[in-house]
C-alpha cells in the first residue's frame, strides 16, 4: 500500500487516538503491520540490546477474550479519578473536547474486539521491585518502538489507539495469547484497522511555555 501523501510534520501531529472512526469491515493486510513492526524496529534500543516483541492477534475468538477483558478493566477505570468523565477542565470548549475523548472511549472499550487487528506491545524482563533507572531503560525499550509503529500506522491509512486499561488485567491477558507472564511486560495495546477517511487535525494543545521549566523546576 502506498504511503499517504504527508509530510513527517503532519504525521506527527496527526497521529490520534482512532476509535469512532475504526473501519471494522475491512481486513488489514499482514504485510503492513510487517512494515510498520519494521519501523518500530528503528526505534532506539538501550545498550543497543532489542527486547521489544508484537503480539498480533487476528483470531476472532482470541479478540472477543480480548475485548472482555478491556471491558472489564474500563468498568473499573470509570471509578478512578484519572477517568477521562472525571476531569473537569477550564473552558467550555476545553470541556466539549473533553467529553468528546471520554464518548470515545467508551465507543472503544464497546467495540475494540470488533477491530480485525489487537497489538501488544511487549519487552523481555518485569519491572516490578526495579530501580527506576533500570525500569525506565526497560519500558524506554518498548515505548518508542510502539509508537513508531503508530506513526507508520497513520501512514498507511490505518488508525490505533494507545491503551494501558487492560494491564490491570495482564496475567489475564497474557494467558489469552500465551505470553510467558513472568518473563514478558506487556506496554501497550492498540486496535489496529483502516481509517473512515484518513484526514485528521492535530489535537488543541496548551503553548509549549505552559510545561517548559528553563534551567528550574
Amino acid at each position: 500500500m502506498a504511503l499517504l501523501d504527508m509530510s513527517p510534520h503532519q504525521v506527527l501531529t496527526t497521529t490520534r487516538a482512532v476509535r469512532k472512526r475504526l473501519d471494522f469491515s475491512r481486513p488489514v493486510d499482514d504485510n503492513l503491520i510487517r512494515e510498520c513492526v519494521a519501523t518500530a524496529m528503528q526505534a532506539p534500543s538501550g545498550s543497543n540490546n532489542m527486547t521489544m516483541q508484537f503480539v498480533v492477534v487476528k483470531d476472532e475468538a482470541k479478540r472477543r477474550a480480548i475485548g472482555e477483558i478491556y471491558h472489564q478493566c474500563f468498568e473499573v477505570y470509570k471509578s478512578l479519578p484519572n477517568y477521562a468523565g472525571a476531569i473537569v477542565k477550564d473552558t467550555a470548549a476545553e470541556q466539549a473536547q473533553q467529553n468528546r475523548v471520554t464518548e470515545s472511549a467508551t465507543y472503544l472499550a464497546d467495540h475494540l474486539a470488533e477491530a480485525p487487528v489487537l497489538v501488544l506491545g511487549c519487552t523481555s524482563g518485569r519491572a516490578e521491585g526495579l530501580p527506576a533507572v533500570r525500569a525506565a531503560a526497560m519500558m524506554g525499550n518498548v515505548l518508542p518502538g510502539m509508537w513508531n509503529f503508530m506513526l507508520a500506522a497513520r501512514a498507511r491509512g490505518l488508525g490505533t489507539a494507545w491503551t494501558t486499561i487492560a494491564l490491570m488485567m495482564e496475567k489475564e491477558l497474557a494467558e489469552v495469547v500465551g505470553i510467558p507472564f513472568d518473563e514478558v511486560q506487556q506496554a501497550c495495546l492498540t486496535p489496529v484497522a483502516h481509517t473512515i477517511g484518513t484526514e485528521f487535525k492535530p489535537a488543541a494543545r496548551p503553548e509549549p511555555d505552559t510545561i517548559i521549566h528553563w534551567d528550574s523546576w
